[in-house]
């Protein structure tokens, strides 16, 4: 497949890691120089200096014979005039846009991405993205990771054992023996750095951070059996105003739970945004560092704090500071994954890594076969992929135990007629099952080999 990615910063170049290294055609273009020649040094891609936008410059990156474009930059409305461009002039049949402004996201308007007004096939919004994201941490909030898979009957939860956890030392087979009703299944093992796929004999360690596919229903049983306690959240404080914050504060406001909530924002003119946009949430204006701003806020009282300004540094040093006045949780938004093994030593319990969100996002709507989602775990070390089996998969008619899947993947769940199954090695996969595979990123191709369909199905 043929791939023009435009815009070569963080989420550009880590769609495009993942693109070149399953040997696809891909080229990478933007503006600066730099990006392009780091992106061309670093993965096996061509590049292109240039105006993403300019006919020429996509001319000259292939769009001609593309099979799709990936407009990534950093400016709205260059991703759409690339778009429209790629559709008008080329004739590029599938176009994905990333935009940031609310505005140009509201259903209302949503009739401006049809064929015959601004092209896009798909639209992503990091900002919604991350939004979602927070609110499944606060959902979760004895985790450090969380995704929802099958419609929502499915979760992967992140969790971090202590030296108290009741199963340390305990092989997973005999934990399936022990808890044989529990429909959850540990997919993959981080320990002492290294992210792997674990086998029934493997024991789990206190230290370890285990990603757990459940069941929606056992969640709070699953985090029992591993030694967390579930608490309600009813006292938020958002630390960041922007469009992220704002977000949450609209969804807590709105949603079925009734969640107190405060927001802290440090630009005036973004407070009073904000101010105007909630009813029934606080607005503060001040520095969210400050310890009596904070305490204004009810900090020490507050089940959860989330620190979502668009500085990594300060959103750390507030859910420290937070955590230090009383806060019983303390989640952070990181940009830069050299900054997550800092989590564990500052006592903060869960990160948001917006990069990681939008190119899950992105990474949905590339993948061949009949996809449904797609979340990528830590700094691309692996991905949790959901799928449909169609007729043309070496999957379908086979029992699990017999699918050659290499080292590093194990399948999470199967779904099948709404109803969620625990996969065992004698559970035999039929076509239209919709499954959940966890997999190393080196492994990638060959899930995507077992799933075998043609790009019929985009």
């Amino acid at each position: 497949m043929k791939v023009i990615i435009c815009g070569a910063g963080q989420v550009g170049w880590q769609i495009a890691r993942h693109l070149s290294g399953e040997n696809n055609d891909v080229t990478v273009v933007d503006s600066n120089a730099d990006l392009v020649r780091r992106a061309m040094d670093t993965l096996d891609v061509q590049g292109i200096v240039g105006f993403a936008s300019y006919p020429d410059v996509l001319d000259r990156a292939g769009a001609r014979d593309a099979d799709m474009i990936i407009a990534a930059t950093y400016s709205d409305e260059v991703n759409m005039v690339t778009c429209q461009v790629a559709h008008s002039v080329f004739g590029v049949t599938r176009k994905i846009a990333r935009l940031r402004a609310q505005s140009y996201l509201d259903a209302i308007y949503s009739d401006l991405y049809r064929r015959d007004h601004v092209p896009i096939d798909v639209v992503i919004s990091p900002e919604r993205e991350v939004a979602e994201a927070a609110l499944q941490r606060l959902a979760a909030p004895s985790t450090f990771d969380t995704e929802s898979f099958m419609d929502g009957a499915a979760q992967l939860l992140g969790i971090a054992l202590d030296a108290d956890c009741p199963v340390i030392d305990t092989p997973l087979r005999q934990l399936t023996d022990l808890f044989s009703t529990l429909r959850a299944i540990v997919v993959g093992v981080r320990r002492e750095g290294r992210l792997f796929a674990p086998d029934p004999n493997d024991q789990l360690f206190a230290g370890d951070q285990i990603y757990v596919f459940t069941h929606t229903d056992d969640i709070n049983r699953t985090l029992e059996i591993f030694g967390k306690v579930t608490r309600k959240q009813e006292r938020v404080v958002i630390i960041g105003g922007g469009n992220v914050g704002l977000a949450v504060a609209n969804r807590l406001e709105n949603g079925p739970t009734r969640v107190r909530a405060k927001v802290i924002e440090r630009d005036r003119g973004r407070a009073e945004r904000a101010a105007d946009a909630l009813e029934r949430t606080i607005v503060l204006h001040g520095d969210g560092l400050s310890m009596d701003l904070l305490m204004e806020a009810g900090i020490d009282r507050a089940d959860a704090v989330l620190a979502v300004t668009d500085d990594d540094k300060t959103n750390l040093l507030a859910a420290v500071r937070a955590k230090q006045l009383g806060c019983h949780m303390a989640i952070a938004l990181v940009n830069d994954p050299t900054l997550v093994p800092l989590m564990g030593a500052l006592d903060i319990d869960a990160y948001i890594n917006p990069r990681a969100t939008t190119v899950s996002s992105i990474l949905r709507h590339v993948r061949l076969g009949r996809v449904r989602a797609i979340y990528s775990i830590g700094d691309a070390e692996a991905e949790v992929i959901e799928a449909q089996v169609l007729s043309t998969s070496l999957m379908a008619g086979q029992l699990i135990g017999a699918i050659p899947f290499p080292e590093g993947v194990l399948l999470g769940g199967v779904m099948r007629g709404g109803k969620l199954l625990k996969p065992r090695g004698s559970l035999r996969i039929e076509e239209g099952d919709v499954v959940a595979i966890f997999a190393l990123s080196a492994d990638v191709p060959e899930v995507e080999r077992l799933l075998q369909v043609s790009i019929d199905f985009f």
